[in-house]
């Protein structure tokens, strides 16, 4: 479902670091929806017809084996954008996304942004520079998976997504976590319910709370900082800092 929008105002960070004068430009070409849980928002091989700017939602980007297993291997939230490969210069992703939660983002029609990016430097700018970003988590990832624990991992996971989304509370099942993560049930069974009995998290019906944030980041692996500062510098933050705020 897609709404008007009245003025320029939006909660997805990039675009919110733009010069007002630019994001008043290209307010026009914006137009806000309401996506659901799981919705695929591209799929792998297809072209891509929109580019969308999280606000409250959060996407897993997942790669696809030919037996049909897949894995994630980043996410993007409201700090960034879905459909990179447009900004690259591709019509299509050899990656899926997919809905992590319910929620809303500002849709861009694929040609727009390509036509958008010839007229504001600027916006082309912050973009590639996300795109680094990104690549530092998508790269963090293929790290942390071979090398740390699945308590480690299902952390990091845990901030990541706490990061991209409104709240404490979001939507989550152990089948789809152990996809994400590429890990047996078993094990995210076993590193919840540790974190649950720590305190960190509570879960239930479908539904993950984190409770203890900084005791995950204490539990979680070094792979989480270091994306994290990534992404406090693009927004001119020093290192350390908080880069997304949660009110």
């Amino acid at each position: 479902m897609a709404s008007a929008l009245p003025s320029p105002a939006t909660r997805n960070r990039l675009l919110s670091a733009l010069p007002r004068v630019v994001l008043a430009q290209l307010w026009p070409e914006l137009t806000r929806v309401e996506l659901a849980l799981r919705e695929v928002l591209h799929e792998a091989g297809k072209p891509i017809a929109f580019v969308l700017f999280p606000e409250t939602i959060c996407v897993s980007m997942l790669a696809y084996m030919e037996d049909g297993d897949a894995a994630e291997v980043g996410i993007i939230g409201r700090d960034g954008v879905v459909g990179l490969a447009v900004l690259l210069g591709g019509e299509r992703d050899d990656l899926e996304a997919m809905m992590q939660n319910q929620g809303t983002a500002l849709r861009m029609e694929a040609g727009a942004l390509r036509e958008t990016l010839d007229a504001h430097p600027v916006l082309r700018s912050l973009l590639l520079r996300y795109a680094l970003v990104h690549h530092t988590q998508v790269a963090r990832t293929a790290a942390c998976n071979a090398h740390h624990s699945i308590e480690q991992r299902f952390a990091r996971w845990l901030l990541i997504s706490h990061d991209a989304v409104e709240g404490d509370t979001f939507p989550m099942r152990q089948e789809f976590l152990s996809m994400m993560l590429g890990v047996r049930r078993a094990g995210i069974s076993s590193a919840a319910a540790g974190l649950r009995r720590a305190g960190m998290i509570d879960y239930g019906s479908g539904q993950m709370t984190v409770t203890d944030r900084p005791g995950l980041e204490r539990v979680g692996c070094e792979c989480y900082g270091t994306a994290r500062r990534a992404s406090d510098r693009l927004f001119g933050l020093p290192d350390g800092a908080r880069g997304l705020q949660r009110a």
